[in-house]
């Protein structure tokens, strides 16, 4: 029996329908995989940063109990194949050989050199201690600035660490005026401001390491990872390993989180594969979490200049962007691309009538970074919501007037930005207004200056972030114009099985999102089911045969886009099938509700009833087969535009340097919102996660390579004792590029937190002559700013280097992409 439809899923709080199984240990996380035979991996991790390996000795290690083989990269030659970078943003892109086990040379503390095969998870890792190597260190590249001069090579055969210069410029894209010609009027007879920003490097830290599982026993190999893109991987197995694809299946089962830490071919996904084609027998590999915090890729890690030119009331006029952007030992998957999408929001919600952009990626030999939730729009924001600030307190005015003054009103949308992205909707003002009502906005700067005036001990800082991003990412054309290696579109497949159920296919790849319940809800409604009967089905590749897979906030607004037109196909196959057994022409059926009527009359028939006749198929029209199943590949015309105002209220002991969350209020646009409830949980995890970098993260190395952060005892995670209740609210200006309005949301918070709080303590000791404190905002170092005045140590170590585009992989590409 088919449940009864409720009116509009879409805007229902629903409870996530993937959370019974997933909380009650009814699931399956890779690591819970147990095949018959099944052998199990360890990894010899290099302790150094830059080595030669002078020799390997397995003998010990081949004689303790249970172990079936141990293999260096030696032993696997071309067999192992190479690990990929699919965007090289240049042409002349210096990117060193990937090789997931080098035989060699390591290039960062955490390469793996061996792996040990044995009947249990312990015995290998036993057995791994015995493996002995021979190291002959080398000088390792590891201070950003340094690596960018090429000091000391990160891999000495390239010559440089310089990877490439990418370089975008409005005067000759044809998108805005020339930079310099700005800076130089305002020097003139204007405002300059320039600042340098550090964005600290970030561990990922989500929630399962990863875990992957390799069973060659079938006609065809098989792998079970913890990923957040078994599409891609399956491609990248056939490409690199001459393995024909049609044999290749890939499962992402239950994935306890990624945060794109997740979006990637990894080392280990790749010896596995070997190892397990080796010995004929599914073998598994489970990292521990300090493996993960070392050798898992990193986000973040750049230094920023900007120049910023406006007039003397604080219109702006220009803006300068360089970069410095730290790559790690090797170019990741996307790793090279991750500054050039920031690229086109540092001008963000402002009219700036000139922008120049420039970013330099440097290799070192610390762990490779690449996409951390976000993905370069973080780092743009944070330096302009900061830069902001700036141009305010030099006018003398309040960071919300200086704001207003310059961004695009409501009225002027869709506009082209002086990056060449079209923004189709939005509504600063009614975000702001609503923020500024919620956080009490005027009480609270009443309260600050009382606290100044008396001398409190305990300043009020206010903190102020007016974001917006690009996400949804695709389409495939803007994407090709940036050398990306893949496309931006999405599938979506929706059956209709006898019963009236409805099984739904996606190739989003859930990781903690929601995507069965919301997903459920969008169906439901387009079909007039109830949503109890509607069945989601992802994360394998032989289910849902085709996809691009989740990250860049794409799952929505490109995915469930891709299930709209699917589901609309499968009500247009019904209509003549409707028609011929209610007796009608089909120009005289309508679908409502989940139900076909002829117009005028009270005959009809639920979509249920039309796809059980279906399947009998006794009683077709002529010539229609008999099947509504139906899909759809959506590739979006442009990206969404999320937006939203973050106010957030900070406490500054003055004579501790410590830091107390009195209030933070955000008020977000992501257009129509399919389940509130799940946006909400999007917003919370977000938001802390942004905070945690403006308060808390920070990956450290020491001065030998060596990763001191490498556990949660350094490593600084917050819990929910750490932060306060957030007040969250909405505004909403539909997308306008697609028919379901949504914008993405699943890092809207992580975008937009990190200034508003790193600005309310800023804002808190402005007085004291402060104007910067390097992230994370630690009591040490808010006290020795305090102590000293002026940035608080964010402007330490060498002068950004200067960016020569005639240099070796230096290629400039001005407009690429606009």
């Amino acid at each position: 029996m088919t449940a009864t439809a409720v009116d509009h899923e879409i805007g229902r709080d629903r409870r996530r329908k993937e959370d019974q199984r997933l909380i009650t240990g009814r699931t399956r996380w890779t690591d819970n995989i147990v095949l018959p035979g099944m052998l199990h991996l360890a990894m010899v991790r290099s302790p150094f940063a830059h080595a030669n390996i002078a020799s390997i000795d397995t003998s010990e290690a081949q004689q303790a109990p249970n172990v079936i083989a141990v293999l260096t990269g030696a032993d696997f030659g071309d067999e192992l194949g190479v690990c990929i970078n699919a965007w090289p943003i240049t042409p002349d892109q210096v990117t060193p050989v990937h090789s997931p086990m080098p035989s060699d040379r390591v290039s960062f503390a955490g390469e793996i050199v061996a792996v040990v095969v044995a009947r249990s998870a312990a015995e290998a890792r036993d057995a791994a201690e015995l493996v002995e190597v021979e190291y002959d260190e080398l000088p390792a590249a590891l201070d950003l600035k340094e690596a960018a001069a090429d000091s000391v090579l990160a891999h000495p055969d390239l010559g440089t660490n310089k990877s490439a210069l990418w370089v975008f410029d409005s005067g000759e894209a044809g998108t805005g005026g020339n930079v310099e010609d700005a800076i130089g009027k305002a020097r003139a007879d204007g405002i300059v401001i320039e600042r340098e920003y550090r964005q600290q490097r970030l561990i990922p830290a989500f929630m399962e390491p990863r875990s992957v599982v390799v069973d060659p026993t079938g006609e065809q190999l098989v792998m079970y990872s913890a990923t957040q893109i078994p599409h891609i991987l399956r491609f990248a197995l056939a490409a690199t390993t001459g393995v024909p694809e049609s044999k290749i299946r890939v499962i992402a089962p239950d994935v306890g989180g990624g945060f794109g830490g997740k979006l990637q071919v990894t080392p280990e996904e790749w010896i596995a594969w070997a190892v397990g084609r080796r010995v004929g027998k599914p073998v598994k590999y489970t990292e521990t979490r300090s493996e993960s915090l070392m050798s898992g890729h990193h986000g973040r890690d750049q230094w920023q200049k900007l120049t910023l030119a406006a007039e003397k009331d604080g219109t702006v006029t220009g803006l300068k962007v360089e970069l410095l952007a730290d790559l790690g030992a090797y170019v990741a998957i996307v790793g090279g691309g991750v500054p050039v999408l920031g690229a086109f929001m540092f001008n963000a919600i402002y009219k700036f009538p000139a922008y120049h952009f420039a970013c330099q990626t440097v290799l070192t030999n610390k762990t490779w970074t690449d996409a951390y939730r976000g993905a370069g729009r973080p780092e743009a924001t944070y330096a302009i919501e900061r830069l902001m600030d700036e141009l305010a307190a030099e006018v003398g005015v309040d960071p919300l007037e200086v704001r207003e003054k310059n961004w695009i009103k409501h009225e002027e949308f869709p506009f082209t930005t002086v990056a060449g992205l079209e923004y189709d909707s939005g509504n600063y003002e009614a975000a702001t207004a609503k923020a500024r009502q919620m956080f009490g906005y005027d009480e609270l700067r009443a309260e600050q200056m009382a606290r100044r005036a008396s001398g409190d001990p305990v300043q009020l800082g206010i903190g102020v972030s007016t974001f917006t991003e690009m996400c949804g990412l695709a389409p495939s054309r803007v994407l090709g114009q940036l050398d990306y290696g893949a496309g931006g579109w999405e599938y979506a497949s929706v059956r209709m099985l006898a019963t009236g159920k409805v099984e739904v296919t996606t190739g989003a790849s859930a990781h903690g999102q929601g995507h069965e319940t919301a997903f459920s809800q969008i169906v439901a409604d387009r079909l007039g089911v109830a949503f109890e009967d509607v069945e989601v089905l992802h994360g394998d590749t032989a289910v849902a045969h085709k996809g691009l897979d989740t990250y860049g906030s794409r799952s929505l607004a490109v995915g469930g886009e891709a299930l709209v037109r699917a589901a609309d196909k499968v009500v247009e196959k019904a209509k003549p099938i409707a028609a011929h057994l209610l007796e009608a022409s089909v120009e005289d059926i309508d679908f409502a509700g989940g139900r076909f009527s002829v117009r005028g009359t009270d005959q009809g028939m639920a979509i249920g009833e039309i796809a059980t006749a279906v399947f009998a198929a006794h009683n077709l029209p002529d010539g229609v087969e008999p099947s509504l199943d139906s899909d759809a590949t959506y590739d979006p015309v442009n990206f969404s535009f999320p937006h939203g105002t973050h106010l957030c209220a900070i406490e500054v002991d003055t004579e501790t340097g410590a830091l107390k969350m009195r209030k933070y209020v955000c008020v977000d646009d992501v257009g129509n919102i399919i389940n509130p409830l799940i946006v909400s949980g999007q917003v919370h995890g977000g938001l802390v996660q942004g905070i945690a970098q403006a308060l808390w993260e920070e990956a450290v190395y020491d001065d030998s390579g060596t990763l001191v952060s490498g556990s949660f005892v350094d490593y600084l995670l917050p819990t929910a004792a750490d932060t306060i209740s957030f007040d969250i609210d909405h505004t909403t200006s539909p997308a306008t590029t697609h028919s379901l309005g949504v914008k993405g949301v699943g890092e809207a918070g992580t975008i937009a937190s990190t200034p508003a709080v790193v600005n309310a303590v800023v804002d808190a000791l402005r007085q004291y002559g402060v104007h910067d404190i390097q992230m994370p905002c630690t009591p040490e170092r808010v006290w020795r700013a305090i102590q000293g005045g002026g940035a608080g140590g964010s402007t330490e170590g060498a002068a950004m280097p200067h960016f020569d585009p005639s240099e070796p992989g230096q290629d400039s590409t001005e407009g690429a992409g606009a």
